[in-house]
């Protein structure tokens, strides 16, 4: 406890440093040296090295699943939602498994002993520290000799596409020296508002400064994440020449995958209440629209 409230003592100095901007409020973004300590706060992961077959995948957890054969094969980070990884998510994996792409199911809480950052970090586990988690992930699937190390993208769910937002940019790369990241970044139903920490700087998780095609998949009747906050800003970053595409599917909530979660409903962070609806032709038409991005973004890699 002592540990984790030192840790986010840290944070909150950390962020309450100054921030660069360039043109604009969305391209407020962390000082490097502010990125590098925030992502510091935990301590990296323990990325799984054996490869399994999705067969060997009874219950949702941190694992390396490969198709059967040689490959190489394009290969896939999955990033779970805020309260950690589960069914919705591992059946992700199943999915590109099924597709021929290696996947490596990341999750970023189990080992810290964190159960959820819904309502905010917890035992160092920051946005930041996510994004540095998802890249480090993606130089581990490069090491693989059964993956093609041009073709490695992240796919993230609600915090895990928050979390893609910040690794999809070019001066998060930079900081955490990164080199490539990804080839191409999917966000689920992120969170494109500002980030104010209690007593820190404010930050965009959105920006102009986007390293590799970017797509957003959004519900319209989302109110824990509204796509409408995430539209604004895509529209002026990508009349700007940034790589970044969107779809918006009325009527639908967030968490759409999310089987479990249907019928629930809560108060979120931001004082939202908030409805699941899990609706299965959303879930076969974000699928198509994935692997089609994904196709088009490796094309000639």
């Amino acid at each position: 406890m002592l540990r984790q409230m030192l840790l986010a003592a840290a944070w909150m100095l950390a962020l309450a440093q100054p921030v660069t901007a360039g043109e604009g409020d969305e391209a407020l973004v962390l000082p490097r040296d502010i990125v590098q300590r925030a992502s510091s706060f935990a301590d990296d992961l323990v990325l799984p090295d054996r490869a399994e077959s999705i067969a060997a995948l009874s219950a949702p957890r941190m694992a390396l699943l490969k198709p059967p054969g040689d490959g190489p094969f394009p290969a896939l980070v999955l990033l779970h939602q805020c309260a950690g990884l589960n069914g919705a998510v591992a059946a992700w994996a199943r999915r590109a498994v099924a597709r021929n792409y290696v996947v490596l199911l990341l999750d970023a809480f189990g080992a810290r002993g964190v159960s959820s950052v819904c309502y905010g970090p917890q035992a160092g586990v920051n946005l930041v520290r996510g994004a540095k988690d998802a890249v480090q992930a993606a130089q581990h699937l490069r090491r693989q000799p059964f993956v093609n190390s041009k073709r490695v993208a992240l796919v993230g769910f609600s915090w895990g596409g928050m979390v893609g937002l910040l690794a999809a940019r070019r001066h998060y790369l930079d900081a955490f020296g990164a080199g490539p990241g990804f080839t191409a970044v999917a966000s689920f139903y992120p969170g494109c508002f500002r980030i104010k920490p209690p007593g820190g700087r404010d930050y965009e998780l959105l920006g102009p400064d986007i390293a590799q095609p970017l797509l957003l998949l959004m519900g319209g009747a989302d109110t824990e994440t509204p796509a409408a906050e995430c539209v604004d800003k895509l529209t002026p970053v990508k009349a700007a020449g940034s790589p970044v595409e969107w779809h918006v599917y009325p009527g639908t909530t967030h968490c759409w995958d999310c089987q479990q979660l249907d019928g629930r409903s809560k108060i979120d962070v931001r004082g939202n209440h908030v409805a699941y609806r899990y609706q299965p032709s959303v879930v076969e038409d974000s699928e198509r629209r994935l692997f089609d991005f994904l196709q088009r973004s490796f094309a000639g890699k």
